[in-house]
């Protein structure tokens, strides 16, 4: 790595990388490159198979539906299914990458982050000359649906609250709430691998609707009325809320910058999450864009520290 302990500087990565895997509701082979990008950039995402290649900002703006993923829309041009790369990004701190992509979903992989963390780890995290920039809130921001909320609140570092709940004896069985702090080694250890996860009875519905043609027990953990189907089992005994957790790392880094605050989610999901950004976002004495060098050094060496391969 190229990155000093206490960098205040914004990432990019050393090389591009390429990859292929599967769309989860289409079911095709989908091309993927990861590419650097210069400074104050953001991460870009590009549709390499239409014939005008229209760039789509990963902000919260650009969100268009929110339905089983998180889409990115701009003009005809869409990108589905981008929470976990946006969360693997947030994870290693990378600020600014082009990714581009044969299609109009990015591929599932094997449901977590951790393939896309050794794809950014492969190509290698670099430092830039400009200075990172963080979003800061201000003031404490929530958004309800019923029993559910998203909430984001002041806090001297990154802190992540998560819990969820299930009527099912599988998930009766596991640990269903989380607290975090977060940090790249913290994020690749205990958040990466988790996987996303469904229920026999709604994959089965989805493929009736054309769709989770390329859904599997490869890329999901799957749990009938009674069990978990993956022989495997669960990677973590946490896995079910790590996944819900990954997933809101990725949907809060549509802010377009790291966050310095607390997040707590109770039941939320992709559309409550990005309903949050986006409160966030409209409400200006809510939150301050501040850089590296106006931050406590202390503050800056847990927020933004050195992503170590492995």
């Amino acid at each position: 790595m190229d990155i000093a302990s206490n960098s205040l500087h914004q990432r990019t990565l050393n090389n591009a990388i390429k990859a292929t895997g599967v769309g989860l509701h289409t079911g095709e082979k989908v091309y993927l490159t990861l590419k650097p990008a210069p400074e104050n950039t953001g991460i870009v995402f590009v549709r390499s198979d239409l014939e005008t290649q229209s760039s789509i900002q990963a902000l919260a703006q650009n969100v268009s539906a929110t339905t089983l993923a998180t889409t990115l829309t701009n003009g005809d041009a869409d990108i589905s299914t981008v929470e976990h790369l946006m969360s693997a990004f947030a994870g290693l701190g990378v600020d600014n990458a082009v990714v581009e992509v044969s299609a109009n979903e990015l591929p599932i992989m094997d449901g977590s982050s951790a393939p896309f963390v050794f794809l950014l780890q492969s190509a290698g995290v670099a430092e830039q000359s400009a200075t990172k920039k963080f979003v800061r809130i201000m003031r404490t921001v929530r958004v309800e649906d019923g029993d559910a909320f998203a909430e984001l609140a002041p806090h001297p570092g990154f802190q992540l609250n998560y819990t969820m709940e299930y009527d099912h004896p599988v998930f009766k069985r596991h640990e269903h709430s989380v607290c975090l702090e977060f940090s790249s080694a913290t994020y690749i250890k205990e958040v990466s691998r988790a996987r996303t996860f469904g229920f026999l009875a709604d994959y089965e519905k989805l493929k009736t609707m054309n769709l989770a043609k390329g859904g599997s027990l490869d890329n999901a953990v799957v749990v009938d009325d009674y069990q978990i189907l993956n022989e495997e089992g669960l990677r973590l005994e946490d896995e079910f809320v790590k996944h819900k957790l990954l997933d809101a790392i990725g949907d809060l880094y549509l802010l377009g910058h790291a966050v310095i605050g607390r997040f707590e989610g109770h039941k939320s999901g992709h559309g409550l999450n990005n309903k949050l950004v986006r409160a966030v976002l409209a409400d200006q004495d809510a939150y301050e864009v501040v850089i590296g060098d106006e931050l406590d050094h202390e503050l800056v060496a847990t927020l933004n520290p050195v992503a170590e391969a492995g």
